[in-house]
C-alpha cells in the first residue's frame, strides 16, 4: 500500500471542527467558525549543478473566530489535542468578550453559504523524492547553459512541490473542504560576464505536476530571455505606446483587483471608487470570474468564509458590473458579498477586437514605435491616486519589429487613463496565479530616460 500523503483525514477534520464548534457554543458564542489545515512539501534549489537547499515542510493549524454579539475574537494552535482544541476555544471567547463591538463583525447569512461544494479536481498530489527533483532542477539548469556559451552563470533552478488539505464549517451549518496542490519548476540564468551582465528567469506551475512544461524547455526559455538582454541601453525621455508582456500584464489586472476590493472602497482607498456602473475600460474589454475551472489555480467552491462561488462577468463592454467584496467588507459598503473573501478566482481579460492572427508578433506591429516592457521594478503604485511610476526593462521597437534592449528607464502614467487607453490584448495568453490574460498594448505612456 501507498504511504498516505496526511496524517488527518477529511473524516477527522470534519469532526475536529465539529468539537470545536461545540465548545464555543457551550462557553456563550452565538456564532462561531473553524477552519483546520494540514499541508507538507518538498523544495529544493540547485546551483551550477550542485545542491544548494533542500528543504522538508510539514505543517498544520487551527483557527477559531468566535462571536459574542458584534463582539470577535480569534485563536490558533497546531496542537490537536482535546485540551489544546477547548483553551483555544477559551482565548477566542475571552478576547471577543473584551473586544469593542462592530456592527458589520459576524458570519455569513445562511443562504450565501455552499452547502453541497463540487469536486473541482484540485488535488494531483506530486510524491517526488529529493533525488528526483534534484535531477529535474539539474535537467532545467544544464538546458539553460547548453543555449549559449554566453550564459556564464545561473542563480540558480528551484523544484517546488506542496500538497495540503483542509476543513472550515461555521455554526450557521457549513462545512467544506477538499485537498489541494500547486507545484513549480523555476530557473534564473545569467547572461554575459562583469558589468554587462543580464539576468532573466522563467517558471511553470501547475496543481498537477504532469502539466508543468519540461525542464529542457523551461531551461531554454530563460536563458534566450536572458540573452535577448545583452547590450541593453537607455533611451531619452518620451512618451509612446507600451506593451506589457503576458506576464506583467497579468499583475495590471492584479492592480485593477485590488483598486475594486472591498477593502480599498470602503476606506476611500482608491482611484476608482464608486465606479459601478461606469465605464473603466474601453468598451472592447471583458473580464469574466470563473471559480469553477476544473484543476485550475484560482479555482474553488467556496470562498474563505464558505460562501457560494459564481461564475460572473465583472466588466462588460468596459463596463464595471461588480467588486470583490468579502462579508465584512460588503456590509460596510451596504452591499452583499461576492463570495471574494480572500481574493479573485480565475479572472480572464480579453478584447473583443483580439483575432486569431494576434500573436506576440502582430502585437508588436500593432504598436508598431513604442517600448516592449518585460520587467518592471519596485512598488511604484498609489492606489488612492491610480499615479503609475516604475522602474522598467524591455525593448524598444521601430515599425513592428524589435531593435535593441533597454534598460534604466522608468515608465509612469495614471492606472485610471492607462486601463482607458488599451488599445489591444494579445491572444499570447499566460496564467499567473488567478489572472490570465494577453500582452496589453496601451496607447501612451511616459518614458523616462536620459
Amino acid at each position: 500500500m501507498s504511504k498516505p500523503v496526511f496524517t488527518h483525514t477529511q473524516d477527522q477534520f470534519k469532526q475536529i471542527t465539529q468539537d470545536m464548534l461545540r465548545i464555543a457554543r457551550n462557553k456563550g458564542a452565538t456564532d462561531a467558525a473553524v477552519e483546520v489545515s494540514e499541508g507538507g512539501g518538498l523544495s529544493i534549489s540547485v546551483r551550477k549543478g550542485k545542491v544548494e537547499t533542500i528543504e522538508q515542510n510539514r505543517d498544520k493549524g487551527i483557527g477559531i473566530t468566535v462571536y459574542v454579539g458584534k463582539k470577535r475574537g480569534n485563536a490558533s494552535t497546531s496542537d490537536f489535542s482535546a485540551k489544546s482544541l477547548e483553551d483555544t476555544v477559551e482565548a477566542a471567547y475571552n478576547i471577543a468578550r473584551f473586544t469593542a463591538e462592530d456592527d458589520c463583525a459576524g458570519l455569513p447569512d445562511a443562504e450565501m453559504l455552499e452547502m453541497q461544494p463540487r469536486d473541482l479536481k484540485l488535488f494531483h498530489p506530486w510524491l517526488i523524492t529529493a533525488e528526483e527533483a534534484i535531477e529535474l532542477a539539474r535537467r532545467t539548469e544544464a538546458a539553460a547553459y547548453a543555449v549559449d556559451k554566453r550564459i556564464s552563470n545561473c542563480e540558480g533552478a528551484s523544484v517546488h512541490a506542496q500538497q495540503s488539505h483542509f476543513v472550515a464549517a461555521n455554526s450557521r451549518g457549513f462545512v467544506g473542504g477538499y485537498p489541494f496542490s500547486r507545484h513549480t519548476i523555476s530557473v534564473a540564468p545569467i547572461a554575459g560576464k562583469g558589468s554587462k551582465m543580464q539576468r532573466d528567469d522563467w517558471y511553470s506551475s501547475h496543481r498537477n505536476p504532469n502539466k508543468i512544461a519540461s525542464p529542457e524547455a523551461i531551461g531554454r526559455y530563460a536563458a534566450e530571455r536572458a540573452l535577448a538582454r545583452l547590450n541593453a541601453r537607455t533611451i531619452d525621455t518620451r512618451k509612446c505606446p507600451v506593451l506589457f508582456e503576458a506576464p506583467l500584464a497579468a499583475g495590471l489586472l492584479g492592480a485593477f483587483v485590488q483598486a475594486v476590493s472591498g477593502g480599498a472602497l470602503y476606506r476611500k482607498s482608491t482611484f476608482l471608487l464608486d465606479t459601478l456602473g461606469k465605464q473603466v475600460f474601453p468598451n472592447h474589454i471583458q473580464i469574466v470570474e470563473d471559480p469553477h475551472v476544473p484543476g485550475a489555480v484560482g479555482s474553488s467552491p467556496f470562498d474563505d468564509e464558505g460562501v457560494k462561488t459564481v461564475k460572473r462577468e465583472v466588466v462588460t463592454n468596459g463596463v464595471l458590473n461588480g467588486y470583490f467584496l468579502s462579508t465584512y467588507s460588503a456590509r460596510k459598503l451596504g452591499m452583499q458579498t461576492t463570495g471574494n473573501a480572500g481574493g479573485s478566482h480565475n479572472l480572464s481579460l480579453t478584447s473583443d477586437l483580439t483575432k486569431r492572427t494576434d500573436h506576440f508578433a502582430q502585437m508588436l506591429k500593432k504598436m508598431g514605435t513604442g517600448l516592449l516592457v518585460t520587467e518592471l521594478m519596485g512598488q511604484g503604485v498609489n492606489y488612492v491616486t491610480g499615479d503609475y511610476s516604475r522602474g522598467a526593462s524591455g525593448f524598444w521597437v521601430e515599425n513592428g519589429v524589435i531593435q535593441y534592449p533597454v534598460e534604466e528607464i522608468t515608465i509612469a502614467g495614471n492606472m485610471r487613463d492607462m486601463f482607458q487607453n488599451i488599445i489591444a490584448i494579445g491572444n499570447d495568453t499566460l496564467t499567473r496565479g488567478t489572472k490570465t490574460t494577453g500582452s496589453i498594448l496601451i496607447e501612451g505612456m511616459t518614458i523616462a530616460g536620459n
